[in-house]
């Protein structure tokens, strides 16, 4: 076959690729194979190139010709040794080059193959879609032709339905209309009755309830007076009993001192109790003074009465003593286990020696002395105490207008109440010092009614109802 007709045959195959796929087409929009033919034109060049390598390039014949071409080959073959690497560098060079086109071409057949089965699937899905949609417009006839159907039908159930409803709407409102009157009948004459009933059990039950009360109340009355007479009589009695016997045994132990005041023939024990309060309030009230004494050691208490103070100083380890001019209290004070003696309050403090006392307290005691004993009193406790040590006194405030109305004047023994200047004068003349006053028991809490006065008014004349007075040796 000569050239021109091999030419011609490539041409004719090419061209019917390109009929059947036009520009490469796969069959797929947008994607085309890729074209080959430039990298072909360019193997079939380098491919003459290769071919060409160690020939000689012909020229027109004669004798000149024919030497020229005798040294050109034999130059050629001198150094065949020398491009011989080259021409297989180049040979491998095509070879590379025709696997690639090979390559490529097989890709281009896998492409084509799967454009092809892609197609058939589409014209698959497109049929199945359609068959659905076939379906679905099936479905939907029958549906329309249904509803019209109905529809053409309509008129005709509607009149009848209507009148229906009509009809049974008419009888259950009649229905729940004759009920509810009934209903409300009834309803009527039972609530007449109840309330009827239950104004007669009311009337009845309330006269009896009020009759009962009366005389529930008269007789507990009557019982709780009766009781409460008798048992504070008993109590009284037992006491006393407990408290002369108490007094015996202690009489027995010590000798009593003699005291220089004339006693008021009261039971000064149950007056304790009624007017200075019981016994638990005041221990907690004394707590206060036993936080100031702390780290003290031999604190007096002058005028220990039923031992309040002693006990506080107890709780709160404290060393505490204590003095009184009564036989009972004493004798109360040692029943508790206290330490008090029965002694006169200046022959004892003339006893005692200088600087002795850690500390000194005098609760509700200098109010019953001669007024012209008081400043007697600070100096010789002044010479009585360690320096340093703590002094207090508590005492009636008559600074407070209300304590001249409510308990100053109870106490028989009092003689007159000391106002809180002349006190802190008394110990500032003794030799006390860091000195402190502290009213205490608003009146307005015993007395409510103050609380309608002015505040300035009742905190100039309705203050505390005592004072507690601190002072330390200097």
């Amino acid at each position: 076959m000569l050239d021109e007709e091999l030419t011609a045959a490539i041409q004719e195959v090419r061209n019917r690729a390109r009929a059947r796929h036009p520009e490469g087409s796969l069959g797929l929009d947008g994607l085309a194979a890729p074209d080959l033919m430039r990298m072909v034109h360019a193997r079939d060049a380098a491919e003459a190139k290769v071919a060409a390598i160690g020939t000689v390039n012909p020229r027109p014949p004669g004798l000149k010709n024919s030497i020229v071409q005798f040294f050109k080959k034999t130059i050629s073959r001198a150094l065949d040794w020398h491009v011989r690497e080259q021409v297989e560098f180049n040979r491998a060079a095509m070879a590379c080059l025709q696997a690639s086109i090979e390559t490529l071409t097989d890709v281009n057949r896998a492409l084509a193959s799967l454009a092809s089965h892609h197609q058939a699937l589409r014209e698959e899905m497109h049929a199945r879609l359609q068959q659905i949609r076939e379906n679905e417009m099936a479905a939907l006839y029958r549906e329309a032709q249904e509803l019209k159907d109905v529809r053409a039908h309509w008129a005709q159930w509607r009149v009848g339905f209507e009148e229906r409803r009509n009809a049974s709407e008419i009888h259950v409102l009649r229905t729940v209309s004759e009920l509810q009157g009934a209903f409300q009948h009834r309803v009527t004459l039972l609530e007449q009755n109840f309330r009827e009933l239950a104004r007669q059990t009311h009337t009845g039950f309330q006269s009896a309830l009020d009759r009962n009360t009366l005389e529930v109340q008269q007789r507990l009355w009557r019982d709780l007076e009766e009781i409460r007479c008798q048992y504070e009589k008993l109590i009284h009695t037992e006491l006393k009993l407990i408290r002369q016997k108490s007094a015996a045994q202690s009489a027995g132990a010590a000798p009593a001192r003699p005291s220089h005041t004339t006693p008021v023939a009261i039971d000064w024990f149950r007056f304790s109790q009624v007017f200075r309060g019981q016994e638990d309030r005041i221990r907690e009230h004394q707590k206060r003074y036993v936080a100031r004494f702390q780290g003290a050691t031999e604190v007096l208490d002058l005028g220990c009465g039923r031992g309040e103070f002693l006990e506080a100083a107890r709780e709160g380890g404290l060393t505490a003593r204590g003095i009184d001019d009564s036989e009972e209290c004493v004798a109360i004070c040692r029943s508790k286990g206290l330490s008090a003696d029965l002694a006169e309050l200046f022959e004892y403090l003339d006893g005692l020696p200088d600087q002795s006392l850690g500390g000194v307290y005098c609760s509700q005691v200098v109010e019953h002395l001669p007024p012209e004993r008081l400043p007697d009193l600070v100096n010789l406790l002044a010479k009585k105490m360690h320096p340093g040590t703590l002094l207090a006194i508590e005492t009636p405030n008559p600074e407070c207008l209300a304590i001249f109305a409510t308990h100053f004047y109870l106490d028989p023994t009092h003689t007159r109440p000391i106002p809180p200047a002349l006190l802190r004068f008394y110990f500032e003349e003794a030799g006390f010092g860091n000195i402190e006053v502290e009213r205490l028991s608003p009146a307005v809490e015993s007395m409510p009614a103050l609380a309608d006065l002015p505040a300035s008014v009742r905190d100039a004349f309705f203050g505390g109802l005592d004072y507690a007075i601190f002072g330390r040796r200097l």
